[in-house]
C-alpha cells in the first residue's frame, strides 16, 4: 500500500469520525441517522475506503463510549464496526450488479447489515426480557435512519465519481 492511499484512508476515517461526533445526538442509539454512514457508499468508487469507513466507524463507536456519548457502550465498537466493515465489503463486491443503472444492492447493504447487527446490539441492551421483539423494533428504526443515510450517500457518490479524487 502506497503513501497516497494510506493518506486517503485516514482522510476518510477522519472525516467519518468528525461528522459523526458533531453530530452525536444523531449519531447514537436506536433512533439515528448517522450522516457519516454516507461513506459507506465510498466502496463503490473505491475500494480501500473499506478500510477508512471501518476505522472511522470504530474511532467514532470508540470515542463517543468513551465520552458518554454512546450509550452502547465499548461493545459498539466491536459490533458496529463487524457491521461497517461487512457492509463496506458486500457493497464493494455487489457494486456491479445493477437495477437500471443503480446498484440497489451495494446500496442496502449498509442498511441490512445495520438492521440485524444493530438491532440485535440495542434489543439485547434495552429489551433484555424480549430480546427478538426488540431486535426486531430497534432494527427497523435504526434501518430507517441508515436508509436516510444511504440515499444521501448515493447523490455524494454520483458527484464524487465525476471527479478524480480517488484516481491513483
Amino acid at each position: 500500500m502506497n503513501t497516497k492511499k494510506m493518506v486517503r484512508i485516514a482522510m476518510i476515517a477522519a472525516i467519518y469520525t468528525a461528522l459523526s461526533l458533531a453530530l452525536a445526538p444523531f449519531t447514537y442509539g436506536n433512533i439515528q441517522v448517522r450522516i457519516a454512514e454516507a461513506l459507506t457508499l465510498l466502496p463503490l468508487i473505491y475500494q480501500p475506503s473499506i478500510w477508512g469507513v471501518t476505522l472511522g466507524c470504530f474511532l467514532t463507536n470508540l470515542i463517543g463510549a468513551i465520552m458518554g456519548f454512546n450509550p452502547t457502550g465499548i461493545i459498539d465498537s466491536v459490533i458496529g464496526t463487524t457491521a461497517t466493515l461487512l457492509a463496506a465489503l458486500c457493497t464493494y463486491k455487489f457494486r456491479d450488479r445493477k437495477v437500471g443503472n443503480v446498484p440497489v444492492l451495494s446500496i442496502l447493504m449498509p442498511v441490512i447489515f445495520n438492521f440485524f447487527f444493530i438491532g440485535a446490539e440495542l434489543g439485547y441492551l434495552l429489551f433484555p426480557d424480549n430480546i427478538l421483539v426488540g431486535s426486531l423494533i430497534c432494527g427497523a428504526e435504526v434501518a430507517v435512519g441508515e436508509l436516510i443515510s444511504v440515499i444521501f450517500g448515493w447523490f455524494i457518490i454520483k458527484l464524487l465519481s465525476r471527479t478524480k479524487l480517488f484516481e491513483s
